[in-house]
């Protein structure tokens, strides 16, 4: 005999940093009927969302759209532009770094990495001046590409790529540029073009809204003609087939096309609200977010506020807490999802994410889980993160008409 688990009521609270809620208006464009992917309408549908990742991505440049995950994504930046044995540069800043750099060893790339040592290092972003020391040092250019992250989701850094750009600028070395933002994309300002990016990683399920599935490769002609001289063996990742396809609004294998649907209604929404106020909010919510930490009398886990994250924020525990217990009494009583921390810093700390489709609401709502969540397990706040966040969205008021021209309109004193 089948039995059931009691279903919990209401919506539940998924504060993670990705995968992030889904709205339901991508989940309705996601549930339309799949089509012949080599039909006509299929083609118009390539052709959009290949145009619309161009504008996400801030590129004039090709970008590669694969069924796949981030994961992916990284073996596909790697595959296209070296060769078995190649010299790489890593930096390292948390966990994603790190699993980026195991990786590519375990392609067969000749891995070095950089970063400040043990659990402290990710507390920082990247030192773009230990790039451009290192790459100075290089004078044979034996090294081949330098690969950072743009915004690391184990830990609530953003590091700054443009100074990543001018390192290798000054340093005068050849290395390619490859970048993940998988958690930054269409939450933190990115821009492939201007920062000198050759190759940015992404996936579907952060900034942009969508269910885990798919991955992205934005190009530089650079990049390219790269690719056409390495030797990594690839097949599925291959770009070269993928661009010619592409020009068409067609795919060399199976496309996700339900997946496609979601990504149209997505790159929809943000272009239509405008990155940069897309942005703005981001930033707000986290200040709102981080006034709540800092109010409880806890340390946030990036230490440098220069580089805060817009996307999540790492709430680091007392000394003899265990942050994944707390995660849990927050689940168990609360039905909010919180981030574990990863690596180096398991069971020291918790993130909350606060991207996607999240509103003022949302945050102050999961902040007073987490306050609830931390006062059951025994932790002594300092002050109310509830009220400190409060304080901070009434004083810095957004609002879902904020700057639209519906705002305006309404602004407008009533003709008699």
């Amino acid at each position: 005999m089948f039995t059931t688990d009691a279903h919990p009521t209401g919506r539940h609270f998924l504060q993670i940093p990705g995968p992030s809620p889904v709205p339901d208006r991508i989940l309705r464009a996601m549930s339309l009927p799949t089509i012949d992917h080599r039909g006509p309408e299929f083609g118009r549908l390539g052709l959009k969302v290949l145009a619309d990742m161009k504008a996400i991505f801030k590129t004039r440049h090709p970008v590669m759209i694969y069924p796949g995950s981030g994961t992916g994504a990284w073996e596909a930046a790697l595959v296209n532009v070296l060769s078995p044995g190649d010299h790489v540069l890593m930096y390292e800043t948390g966990h994603f770094a790190f699993l980026w750099n195991q990786l590519a060893t375990r392609l067969g790339l000749k891995t070095e990495v950089l970063g400040l040592p043990g659990a402290e290092g990710w507390r920082h972003g990247v030192h773009a001046d230990r790039i451009e020391q290192r790459l100075k040092a290089d004078s044979a250019h034996s090294i081949k590409a330098v690969c950072v992250v743009h915004n690391e989701t184990s830990t609530g850094v953003t590091s700054d790529i443009a100074a990543v750009r001018r390192a290798i600028d000054a340093a005068k070395h050849p290395a390619l540029l490859l970048v993940d933002t998988i958690s930054g994309l269409a939450g933190a300002d990115y821009r492939h073009d201007e920062w000198g990016v050759d190759v940015s990683i992404s996936g579907s399920q952060k900034g942009l809204m969508l269910p885990p599935g798919i991955g992205f490769n934005a190009l530089s002609p650079k990049a390219i003609e790269a690719s056409a001289k390495a030797t990594m063996p690839r097949a599925y990742w291959g770009w070269a087939e993928m661009i010619e396809m592409n020009k068409t609004g067609y795919w060399p294998s199976t496309p996700n096309t339900n997946l496609l649907y979601g990504l149209s209604e997505a790159c929809d929404m943000l272009l239509a609200d405008g990155l940069e106020r897309v942005f703005a909010r981001h930033q707000r919510w986290a200040a709102g977010v981080r006034a709540a930490v800092q109010a409880w009398g806890l340390p946030i886990q990036c230490a440098d506020p220069a580089v805060y994250s817009p996307i999540l924020t790492g709430v680091m525990t007392p000394e003899g807490v265990d942050a994944d217990a707390v995660r849990k009494l927050i689940y168990e009583r609360f039905d909010c999802s919180l981030g574990t921390g990863l690596g180096k810093v398991k069971g020291r700390m918790f993130r909350i994410g606060h991207l996607g489709d999240s509103n003022d609401l949302t945050l102050v709502a999961t902040v007073a889980g987490c306050e609830m969540g931390l006062k059951l397990a025994g932790v002594r706040l300092a002050g109310s993160g509830v009220q400190a966040v409060m304080d901070h969205f009434s004083a810095h008021p957004g609002g879902l008409l904020q700057g639209t021209p519906a705002a305006k309109e309404k602004a407008q004193p009533a003709m008699a």
